[in-house]
């Protein structure tokens, strides 16, 4: 789309698990695309959002947190992250106040070697603020920080509580590139309904089940039918590893299922805006985070 005086450009979001890349991203854009759990590596694939203003687009790239990849699931967390550096024409990387302890133990040589593969100018957004009394305590960390030598800005933010959201925006447009908008204006993500309605069933099941159960789980959209009169369809697959598993998350007479379901559902009907039928099914597919063809079939 030609506009004169017009600036666009992708915004890499980074950082480590559970760091608040996703919460900021739906803070961005003021709507939830991302989906959120108290678990870390909750966001496994490349998720576009699109920020418009008259004269400015940002297409933000959120990608999974940043690891040492154990299976291939996790390999292909990481080709995520490595492809949506080389897209980027700016790093936004996030910084958990929480998790920070010295420069050293934050920036370990896993999580330098990924900020190091771009030239590109890079942000970094000290994020939680709100844990702090006094702002003024994030000082120190900010000129520790500035030591890495690597950064153009630094901005402390909140995600959760939208503070300093308008600061970071006005930053990361003075680095945008002069460019034609990629989108159109009202575009808000490219991405297909299947994959938002897989996530926020993928969403549930972290949040109801402890430990590592979430992690050993894939949700695969099976159909999905759209109809101009009536109720939608989808019929979707909970993937699990082992029959053990498919147990836990049938629950006694199927009680834990169907409340993932309902919550499903009106997420997914919030989301659409149309009325659904949703069937869910449990599948066992033997160790599935290790299995290529798998791994495709699912979208990694």
């Amino acid at each position: 789309m030609h506009k004169s005086n017009t600036k666009a450009g992708f915004v890499t979001i980074i950082g480590k698990p559970n760091a608040g890349k996703s919460t900021l991203l739906n803070s961005i854009l003021g709507m939830k695309l991302s989906i959120v759990t108290p678990k870390p590596q909750t966001t496994r694939k490349k998720v576009l959002g699109i920020h418009n203003t008259e004269n400015e687009q940002i297409i933000f790239l959120d990608t999974p947190g940043i690891l040492k990849p154990k299976y291939e699931m996790q390999k292909s967390m990481m080709s995520y992250v490595n492809n949506s550096i080389s897209d980027a024409d700016i790093l936004l990387v996030i910084l958990d106040l929480g998790k920070y302890k010295s420069l050293d133990q934050y920036f370990d040589e896993i999580f330098l070697n990924y900020l190091k593969k771009s030239e590109k100018p890079k942000i970094l957004a000290i994020n939680k603020i709100d844990n702090f009394k006094d702002v003024k305590n994030v000082l120190p960390i900010i000129r520790d920080v500035s030591k890495l030598g690597i950064f153009n800005e630094i901005i402390p933010i909140s995600a959760l509580k939208n503070e300093n959201i308008e600061n970071l925006l006005k930053v990361l447009v003075k680095f945008l590139p002069d460019s034609e908008f990629y989108f159109d204006p009202d575009t808000l993500s490219i991405q297909n309904e299947r994959f938002f309605v897989s996530e926020l069933i993928r969403e549930n099941v972290f949040k109801k089940y402890s430990q590592e159960l979430p992690y050993s789980t894939e949700v695969h959209i099976a159909e999905f039918k759209e109809r101009e009169k009536g109720k939608w369809y989808i019929s979707a697959e909970i993937i699990v590893e082992r029959k053990s598993q498919k147990i836990i998350i049938i629950g006694q007479k199927g009680e834990k299922l169907k409340s993932i379901g309902l919550k499903s559902r009106e997420a997914i009907e919030e989301h659409l805006g149309k009325e659904i039928y949703l069937e869910l099914f449990v599948k066992v597919r033997d160790n599935w985070r290790d299995n290529k063809n798998l791994l495709s079939s699912y979208g990694y």
